[in-house]
């Protein structure tokens, strides 16, 4: 008996070093120093590239081509606030931003622009036609005639930027 109990206790000290030094049989202060290793590496760094969210799903729902941006000038929807800036297009009606902060920019692909209509914030926007570009100053809370409408020859005009200042 005593034996029995004996072996029992050696094959039990036995699978408690197998254990403790890890399947591999590998000595424990190697797993250790292995895992110190992996833990001071630290997280990676998450880069922000200003991409406009989900703008794969807006340019196939929408046909609008949002860019990049700070994050200030956000598409809305037209009914949901007041204070939006509206810009008209013939290829995609009306469609409306958010303003926010004291400064802000995004850059689009809006085709087809005739009309912007201002909020409280001071606005520019820049348009293409073929390789001319235009810069237009926005009216505060009025309408502002840009692309076609103010264009002698009546081109269409591609919305590319816009900027805001409070």
């Amino acid at each position: 008996m005593v034996r029995a109990v004996g072996a029992a206790l050696g094959a039990g000290a036995l699978a408690w070093v197998a254990i403790a030094s890890g399947s591999s049989g590998a000595p424990a202060r190697a797993e250790a120093s292995a895992m110190t290793a992996v833990a001071d590496e630290g997280p990676g760094y998450a880069i922000e590239d200003f991409g406009y969210p989900n703008a794969d799903k807006i340019l196939a729902e929408r046909g609008i081509t949002l860019k990049r941006g700070d994050g200030h000038i956000v598409l809305a929807d037209c009914g949901s606030a007041t204070d939006l800036l509206e810009v008209w297009s013939r290829a995609n009606d009306k469609i409306c931003f958010r303003v926010t902060g004291t400064t802000g920019y995004l850059t689009l692909e809006i085709p087809a622009v005739f009309a912007v209509k201002g909020n409280s914030y001071s606005a520019q926007v820049d348009m293409t036609t073929g390789t001319e570009q235009k810069k237009y100053d926005v009216n505060k809370n009025a309408w502002t005639p840009v692309g076609e409408s103010a264009d002698k020859q009546g081109r269409d005009f591609m919305l590319m930027e816009i900027r805001t200042t409070k």
